[in-house]
């Protein structure tokens, strides 16, 4: 894998949304730091961070965390925690797992337990005494094959 020239961070391509303001923004980006290490094998020009809350500190509060990575879809986290601490740590914990799953399904290549599965056994043995089966006449075609 190739290091990125410009890797995306929190810090760099974090946004806040409705219910926050720039000075809840540094605190956000701290609770956001974990994330930094997933981010960092995408561009950061190419990457973009939203945060934004709906009806803060009331009862029914719900945080949502949007990731924009250019060439993928469009992930988007939620929380109905009612403390905000928590619902930051939802989300934030949510986006580093659709992340990880998003890497997995592209690059399946690369996981062990995908390539560790045992290939099916040929369940005829040519060997074993019996004729082979014929070949097949290669100029009668089914409906299915032309």
């Amino acid at each position: 894998m190739s290091a990125v020239a410009n890797p995306a961070t929190v810090a760099e391509c974090l946004r806040v949304g409705a219910g926050f303001s720039q000075g809840d923004r540094n605190w956000i980006a701290e609770q956001f730091v974990t994330l930094d290490a997933r981010l960092a094998s995408f561009h950061a020009d190419a990457t973009e961070l939203e945060v934004s809350v709906k009806d803060r500190e009331a009862r029914g509060q719900k945080v949502t965390l949007e990731c924009w990575i250019a060439g993928r879809q469009k992930i988007v986290t939620t929380s109905a925690e009612e403390d905000l601490h928590a619902a930051l740590n939802d989300v934030r914990d949510d986006l580093r797992r659709r992340l990880n799953d998003a890497k997995t399904r592209q690059e399946p290549r690369h996981n062990k337990h995908l390539r560790d599965l045992p290939q099916p056994q040929n369940e005829q043995n040519p060997t074993n005494g019996e004729d082979p089966l014929p070949a097949a006449d290669p100029t009668r075609a089914d409906a299915e094959t032309a």
